[in-house]
C-alpha cells in the first residue's frame, strides 16, 4: 500500500489509537478487526460517505459526529474511538482513508493472531493459500474479477477453507478478495505474508526447492539468509522438481538463482 504524506501521518496518527485500544484489558482485537474491515466494506459502496469522511475543508469534529452517528449500536466502542481517529486526521483522497482502515483492521486481526500464538500458523496459511491461488490461473482471475459480487466471492472462499484454516486467516482472505483494490488476489495475498512476518521484525524469503528441506537444512538456510541480510529471515518454502536441483530464493527484489535449471539458464546467455 502506497500512501501520499498527508495519509501516512493520518495512518501514523491511527495505528497509535489502535495500538492503545488492542493493549486495553479484555480487548478482542479480533472481533475489532472484523469490525473495521466490515466499514472497509461499507465506504466502499457509500460514495457519499467515503467522500464526507475524507474531506479535509470539513470540520474534523463534525466529521466524527458523522461517523459515531451512522456506527453507534453496530460497531463496538472500541471500534468507535479508532475511527476517530481516522476521520478527524487528514487523508490525501478517499480511497486512501479507506485503505487506511483496511491496513488498520488487518493488523488488528494479526494483533490477535499474535496475542494466541498463532501468528506463525496464520502467516503460513496465507503463504500456502497464495501458492494455490498463484498456481491455479482459473481461481485467480475468479477471485481477482472486479466486475463479480464480493458477496460471492466470499462464499466461494468460505466453501473451500472453513474448517480448514483459522477464523483469522479466513477473515483476511475473505477480505482480500472481497476487496483486490486494481492488484491481483495473490499479490495481495503476498502483502498480507509480508505484513504477518513484519510483526515479528523479519524479513520474508520465498524459497523454491527443486525437492523437500529437511528442518535442518531450513535451519542452516535461514541462519545463511541472516548472516547475508542482517536481520531475522522466514522462509516459505515450496517444491517445484522443474528446477532439477538446488534452490531459487527470492527477498524483496533480489533473487538468488542455485537451481540446476538457472545455471543451464545462465550457461545459454553467455554461449547467445
Amino acid at each position: 500500500m502506497t500512501l501520499h504524506a498527508a495519509s501516512r501521518e493520518a495512518l501514523a496518527s491511527a495505528e497509535i489509537r489502535l495500538a492503545e485500544v488492542t493493549g486495553e484489558a479484555g480487548a478482542d482485537s479480533a472481533a475489532l478487526g472484523n469490525e473495521l474491515l466490515a466499514v472497509v466494506d461499507l465506504l466502499g459502496r457509500e460514495i457519499g460517505l467515503r467522500r464526507a469522511v475524507a474531506d479535509a475543508s470539513s470540520d474534523p469534529e463534525a466529521r466524527t459526529r458523522l461517523v459515531r452517528a451512522l456506527l453507534t449500536g453496530k460497531v463496538s466502542e472500541q471500534a468507535l474511538r479508532v475511527l476517530d481517529a481516522v476521520v478527524a486526521a487528514r487523508w490525501s483522497s478517499p480511497r486512501e482513508l479507506v485503505d487506511g482502515v483496511e491496513s488498520l483492521g488487518r493488523n488488528a486481526l494479526l494483533t490477535s493472531a499474535e496475542k494466541a500464538g498463532k501468528l506463525d500458523a496464520v502467516e503460513d496459511q496465507l503463504f500456502r493459500i497464495a501458492r494455490i491461488v498463484v498456481s491455479n490461473p482459473e481461481l485467480e482471475q475468479t477471485l481477482s474479477d472486479q466486475t463479480a459480487p464480493g458477496d460471492a466471492k466470499r462464499r466461494l472462499v468460505r466453501e473451500l477453507l472453513q474448517s480448514k484454516v483459522d477464523e483469522i486467516t479466513l477473515a483476511l482472505v475473505e477480505q482480500v478478495v472481497g476487496r483486490s483494490a486494481g492488484r491481483s488476489v495473490g499479490f495481495n495475498l503476498d502483502q498480507l505474508v509480508k505484513l504477518a512476518a513484519q510483526r515479528r521484525e523479519r524479513s520474508v524469503a520465498y524459497v523454491t526447492s527443486a525437492s523437500e528441506l529437511s528442518a535442518e537444512q531450513r535451519e542452516r538456510l535461514a541462519e545463511q539468509l541472516h548472516r547475508i541480510y542482517g536481520r531475522p529471515i522466514g522462509l516459505h518454502v515450496e517444491v517445484d522438481a522443474r528446477l532439477g536441483g538446488g534452490l531459487v530464493v527470492r527477498v524483496g527484489d533480489e533473487v538468488i538463482d542455485g537451481s540446476t535449471a538457472g545455471r543451464i539458464a545462465e550457461l545459454r546467455r553467455q554461449l547467445a
